[in-house]
C-alpha cells in the first residue's frame, strides 16, 4: 500500500484517487467530507464498501473511541448470551420474615419491571415481609469504572448487580417540595434528599454511591410492595443473602437482551454497557467479579475472535480516554456486528446510516454501516481532536450517496 493521506488498497486505484474523488457517479459525493477528515492530523478513516477497495486514512492508528466502542460490548453479549437472552433477579424468604432480593446483573430493573416482579410474588402468596435484603455481590463492591466520575450526572451512575432505573432518579424539586419525576416511581427519602441538595427544577441524577443507590433501590421496592397490598416492615439490610434462605421466585425481565441494547445504543446508555461488560466476566452468574477480571475477559474475547492483541480496553461504555481502538478495528468488528446491523440506531432523516456516535471533550466518533446500492458498506471514523460536530454526520452521509 502506498504511504498517501488516503490510500485504496490497490496501489493502481490509489493513481486515479484524484479521478475518483471527483468524478460524477463515483465517490464525488465523498469529495467535501473527506477532505475535511483529511485536513485533521488526529483522525482515523476506514470504509469497505460491497466490491470496491476500502478507503483509508491512518486507518492502523490507536484512537480514543469514546462510545462507538459499545458496539463491542454489545457484540460480545449478544454472542455469548444470544438475542432472547433474559437477565434474572432472585427473591427468597429466610426464617425471620425478610425478603432477599440477589441482583443476577441485570441492568433493566426500571420501575415497571419492579411492579412485575412484585406482581409475581403477590402471586406467591407474600402478604408480609418483615424486612428487605439487598444482595449485590455478584459485582464486586470495590469495582471502579474508568472515565466515571462522581457527578450526579446520570452518565456517572454507579454500576451494581442490583440497580432500580439505572441506579438514577427522576425528581421536581421547587423550593422544600419535591416530587417524582415519574408518575410510576414513587419518590423515596433517598430520592427526596438528593433532590433537596440539588438545584431546583426537573432533573435526572445520579445517586453517585453503591450505598445510597441499595438504599434507594430498598426504598422502592418497599413502596411497591405496601401499593400491591403487602405488608413491609421499615428494616432493609446491604448484605449477602443468609444460605439458609429459600428461594421464592426468580423474575425474568420481560425485555429480552437485543431490546435492551438496541435503546443502550441509540441512548448511549453507559450503566447498561459497563453492567453487560463487567457481567461478561461470569456469564453463568459464578463467584464475584472486578474490573480486573472484566478487562481480561474481554481482552481474552477480542484475541480469540478477531487475533487482536494491541486493543486497550478499560470499560465498557467508553467513557475512559485510555481506551484505544483503531478505525480498521472497529470495521473488522462491524463484519462480525453484520447479524445485528437492525440493532444500530438509524441517523436522523437518513434512513440509509444505522450507526454509533462517540462523543468527549475533543472527541468525535461514528461507526456503523451505509447504504450503498443493495448493500451496505461499513465505516469507522475516530476524530480525537476538537472538530465540528457535524462532520461525522456529514461523511455518513456522503458515504450513503
Amino acid at each position: 500500500m502506498l504511504t498517501t493521506p488516503f490510500t485504496v488498497r490497490s496501489p493502481l486505484l490509489w493513481l486515479l484517487s484524484g479521478f475518483l474523488l471527483l468524478s460524477a457517479g463515483g465517490p464525488a459525493a465523498w469529495a467535501d467530507p473527506l477532505a475535511e477528515v483529511r485536513d485533521l492530523s488526529a483522525a482515523s478513516l476506514y470504509v469497505e464498501s460491497p466490491g470496491r477497495p476500502a478507503l483509508a486514512y491512518q486507518a492502523e492508528m490507536p484512537r480514543v473511541p469514546a462510545s462507538t466502542l459499545k458496539l463491542l460490548t454489545a457484540y460480545a453479549a449478544l454472542e455469548t448470551w444470544g438475542r432472547a437472552h433474559r437477565f434474572h433477579t432472585d427473591v427468597a424468604t429466610d426464617r425471620d420474615g425478610w425478603i432477599w432480593v440477589k441482583g443476577g446483573g441485570d441492568p433493566w430493573l426500571v420501575s415497571e419491571e419492579l411492579d412485575r416482579l412484585v406482581e409475581g410474588l403477590r402471586q406467591r402468596g407474600l402478604s408480609r415481609v418483615t424486612g428487605i435484603g439487598v444482595d449485590d455481590s455478584l459485582f464486586d463492591p470495590a469495582l471502579e469504572i474508568a472515565g466515571r466520575s462522581d457527578s450526579r450526572n446520570p452518565y456517572d451512575a454507579p454500576l451494581t448487580a442490583l440497580a432500580a432505573n439505572f441506579n438514577s432518579v427522576a425528581v421536581e424539586r421547587q423550593g422544600q417540595a419535591v416530587r417524582s419525576g415519574e408518575a410510576q416511581t414513587p419518590l423515596t427519602p433517598t430520592a427526596r434528599a438528593l433532590a433537596l441538595s440539588a438545584p431546583e427544577g426537573r432533573d435526572r441524577l445520579s445517586l453517585v454511591t453503591r450505598e445510597r443507590a441499595l438504599r434507594h433501590f430498598a426504598e422502592l421496592l418497599a413502596a411497591k410492595l405496601r401499593a400491591a397490598g403487602i405488608e413491609v416492615g421499615t428494616a432493609w439490610r446491604l448484605a449477602e443473602q443468609p444460605r439458609d434462605a429459600r428461594l421464592l421466585y426468580r423474575h425474568r425481565n420481560s425485555r429480552t437482551l437485543e431490546a435492551q441494547i438496541a435503546p443502550m445504543l441509540e441512548y448511549s446508555n453507559n450503566f447498561i454497557a459497563n453492567a453487560l461488560f463487567v457481567h461478561l466476566a461470569a456469564p453463568d452468574d459464578q463467584g464475584q467479579v472486578d474490573m480486573a477480571e472484566a478487562r481480561a475477559a474481554m481482552r481474552r474475547f477480542v484475541r480469540e475472535r478477531f487475533g487482536w492483541s494491541d486493543a486497550v480496553i478499560e470499560d465498557g461504555a467508553g467513557l475512559s480516554r485510555g481506551n484505544r481502538l483503531s478505525a480498521r478495528q472497529l470495521v473488522e468488528l462491524l463484519a462480525a456486528f453484520e447479524p445485528y446491523r437492525d440493532l444500530l440506531p438509524e441517523q436522523h432523516g437518513n434512513p440509509s446510516v444505522r450507526a454509533k456516535t462517540g462523543t468527549l471533550s475533543g472527541v468525535s466518533c461514528y461507526a456503523g454501516f451505509v447504504r450503498q446500492g443493495s448493500g451496505w458498506a461499513r465505516f469507522a471514523l475516530l476524530i480525537n481532536q476538537p472538530t465540528d460536530a457535524g462532520l461525522r454526520l456529514r461523511l455518513a452521509s456522503a458515504l450513503a450517496r
